[in-house]
This record gives C-alpha cells, structure tokens and sequence, in this order.
C-alpha cells in the first residue's frame, strides 16, 4: 500500500494536470456540516461517514467526499463556466468483514459547471482521466442513470408508483422487488393487508406516533395502490432487460432502441451524443464497457453519466469514479442550477499499481 508522502506525490502530479485543463483549484474544509449533506450521499457512504458534534455548530461530519462541498462553494457565487479541482483526503468507516481498506485516503478530483453542451463536458472530463490513467491499462466501463429514470417516468401507472420506484433506483434489491409487486407478481405484505383491514373497522384502534389524519392519508393511497391495474408482465420483462443491458460501448444505442421503450428516446441520443464526443476526444468506444445499471450503488446524486476505471483485481476498489450530477446543483442552488460533471482518482492507488509488477 502507498504511503502517504507516495499517494501525495501522485496526487499533487494530477492536480498539475487538471490545473493544465484549465482548472482552478479548491480546498473544502476537512469538518462539514452533517445534517444536510448526510441526505445527498448514498445509503453506502451515510452509513459510512464519522460524525460528530460540536457545541456550537452541532453536527459534524469529517469529508466522506469532496463534490457535494465544491458544489456548495460553486453555487453560492461562482463564475460560469467554471472547471475546479483539488486534491485531499476524505474519511470512510470501512466494513473489516471484507478486504482490509484504508479509512482515510486521497483523492484527486475535476468538476466541470458549464451550461453549453453538456455530452461534450462529459467526454471532457473521461478523456482527461483516461489520458492520466493510460499506462495504468484500467477498464473503463460506462452507463447512464437518466436512461433509467426515463424509462420509470415513461411507465403508464400511478404518480406515487413511479415516485417510489424513482427513489429506488440506487437500491436495486428494493427497486426490483417494488416492480414485482406492482406487476402482481408478488403478494401484498401481511403488514399492508393489515392495514387496510384495520381502516375497514372503525372501531380500530390507531397506534403509534402519527396523527390519525396521517394515517388515514396513508391508507387512501394505500387503497390507491391496491386498486391500481397491474404493470403488464411485458413491461416488467422490459425494465429487466433493460436494467441487465452489458455490451460493448458502440453497440448500446441500437441495443437499447430495440428494448422498444418509447420513453428512453431522448436519452438514448443523449448516449449517442456522448459517444461521438469521447470518439472526436481519441477514445477508442471498442475499449468501453457498457452497463446499464452501472452507478447504481454509488452516489444517489448522480443523475447523467456515470464512470469508472477499474484494475484488473477485483479486491481492488475502483481507481477513478466520476459522473453527472445536475440534480444536485438544483438542491444546493437555492433557485438556480447548472448542468455539472466530474470525477475523482485515488493516487495512492495510482501509486500502487505504477509499481506493481
């Protein structure tokens, strides 16, 4: 494992190099506010990130990551367009159960805000880490969040169905058992059932902390639901091929065309958009990797593309990470948004693999 001078050295070469795509460089404050950006980060990293308090600012959390930060700098008053980057280390509790990994290390990162063309940010951004990462012969794989939500704000059933499965995305267990259950195809829980039979008795008793107008708000929708037509078997057969899609770069737009859902038009030439972008950039699509379900246990903020080089040990965690993420501008812009996309490396595992065997 690198040492903290060698992952220091690597990430200060990177810096350099995002400084020479004409970035400006950033340094968040190591101590950030827990309560509202424990909410932005995936279930992985909440569950993950040491926090404490402090008398005066209350809760505190040291920097599980640094996009959620550059984003909050950025939207309280930055030009645009703008390029950042930075270089620091961030802090995750790590499960001992499985491969032994470092609590604290570094990261490397270049975020890009700009409103023109944002499939050519895109391609900006993964072929500036391509070209740093090249000796490295990482595997790239690529996908795209927005097809998914596209193809859940397509289906034909209840606003409060396609709510839930949205906010699903990044629990694919949770998601696909939500999708069963809405097809019929599982039973409903025992719970519910309860529910709705207890509603029926007006004698019932309501137990529990919510007031009983909630509760009864609860049970209509729940009525809603129960009442709903099912998703047709054919959709659900759909949405499973579309979320099992892998296949080389070039070969996913025609592949995900012939999945014949109407609703994935606009993100589809979002796709091929893309593709000639990193093309015209040197990148070789033969040697990417497509998945469709790719980001989906990453960070929920991600809304757009998504990317990651990956070594060949798959003990390894992925060496760079990246993605789009203009929802999130949205949430931290108090009014205003702009479309953004970027990514993180982590020197020392640069480090590591440039002397490895």
């Amino acid at each position: 494992m690198a040492t903290k001078a060698a992952a220091r050295a690597t990430g200060a070469r990177l810096l350099e190099a995002f400084r020479a795509a004409g970035a400006s460089a950033v340094d968040p404050d190591i101590l950030q506010p827990a309560k509202a950006l424990l909410d932005l980060y995936g279930e992985d990293i909440r569950a993950r990130a040491f926090v404490t308090h402090d008398p005066s600012r209350g809760e505190m959390m040291l920097r599980p990551d640094f996009t959620v930060p550059v984003v909050q700098e950025h939207m309280t008053g930055g030009a645009e367009p703008a390029r950042y980057c930075y270089l620091g280390e961030v802090f995750r509790q790590q499960d001992h159960s499985g491969p032994a990994r470092a609590a604290e290390y570094f990261q490397a990162g270049y975020e890009v805000f700009d409103r023109t063309a944002p499939e050519e940010a895109d391609a900006e951004v993964f072929a500036l880490f391509a070209a740093q990462l090249a000796p490295l012969g990482l595997e790239a794989t690529i996908g795209d969040i927005g097809l998914l939500t596209a193809a859940v704000a397509g289906l034909d059933t209840l606003a409060v169905r396609k709510s839930a499965l949205a906010r699903h995305i990044w629990r694919p267990r949770r998601f696909h058992a939500l999708l069963q259950r809405y097809a019929g195809l599982t039973p409903v829980p025992p719970s519910r059932q309860t529910l709705l039979a207890g509603e029926a008795e007006s004698d019932a008793p309501w137990i529990g902390l919510r007031a009983p107008d909630e509760m009864h708000e609860r049970v209509t929708r729940l009525q809603e639901d129960a009442a709903a037509a099912p998703l047709p078997a054919a959709e659900v057969a759909r949405f499973d091929a579309l979320f099992s899609l892998r296949c080389a770069a070039p070969e996913a737009p025609q592949r995900l065309e012939g999945l014949g859902i109407s609703a994935l038009a606009p993100a589809i030439a979002r796709l091929a958009r893309r593709l000639s972008a990193l093309e015209a950039r040197g990148i070789d699509l033969a040697t990417l990797r497509f998945d469709a379900s790719h980001g989906r246990t990453t960070m929920e903020y991600y809304d757009g593309f998504v990317f990651t080089f990956s070594a060949a040990d798959p003990g390894l965690p992925p060496v760079a990470t990246g993605g789009r993420y203009d929802a999130l501008t949205r949430v931290l812009g108090q009014g205003r948004s702009i479309p953004a996309v970027g990514g993180v490396i982590r020197p020392g595992l640069v480090a590591d693999l440039e002397v490895a065997p």
